[in-house]
């Protein structure tokens, strides 16, 4: 059984939704990062950063959300089948993990890039339910969760000019998973 290691908010959220969307028996393990949990040898034998998330699949450790989600897609998703669907899956979540985090929450990329990459994925969802493959997957558990941070992290943020993005975000919340149940 997999073990997952995180706290509440945290990272950790993204791989139980994916865990949750797959119906992958897991063990949730508390990483209490107030007590200084993540600091204790036992935890940075496992993640030497004292970060979470993290998980052990039967021995075998990794850490960082967006290698998770990836490994998980190519381990466990039946959809995920080829080379192809691998990497572009892999594109999104690096995307969502650097590009579109940066340009969301980085106070000097935010009037630039925001509107960019916002206006871009707009388009792109206005062609396919998902984003790849228009089958959902970890690609869209990548991106659908830093878009779901927006309204919590950055007040009276307007989306309306991205009508396809709010759909989109509003069709991830509705799913069984979402956030792990969170």
């Amino acid at each position: 059984m997999i073990k997952l290691y995180g706290s509440g908010f945290s990272r950790a959220a993204i791989v139980k939704w994916y865990l949750e969307e797959l119906q992958i028996p897991y063990e949730f393990v508390l990483v209490e990062l107030k007590d200084g949990d993540n600091f204790k040898p036992e935890y940075v034998a496992i993640n030497p950063f004292s970060k979470v998330p993290s998980i052990d699949d039967n021995g075998f450790i990794l850490w960082e959300s967006g290698a998770i989600l990836t490994y998980l897609a190519s381990k466990y998703d039946p959809t995920v089948n080829t080379p192809e669907k691998i990497a572009a899956i892999n594109q999104w979540v690096l995307f969502a993990n650097s590009t579109l985090s940066d340009g969301l929450f980085a106070p000097q990329f935010q009037a630039k890039e925001t509107p960019l990459l916002l206006g871009k994925l707009n388009e792109i969802l206005s062609q396919k339910p998902f984003l790849v493959d228009g089958v959902f997957s970890a690609a869209d558990v990548a991106v659908g969760s830093l878009l779901g941070y927006v309204p919590m992290m950055i007040k009276d943020f307007d989306l309306s000019p991205y009508p396809n993005v709010m759909a989109y975000m509003q069709k991830l919340k509705e799913r069984p998973g979402f956030m792990g149940g969170v």
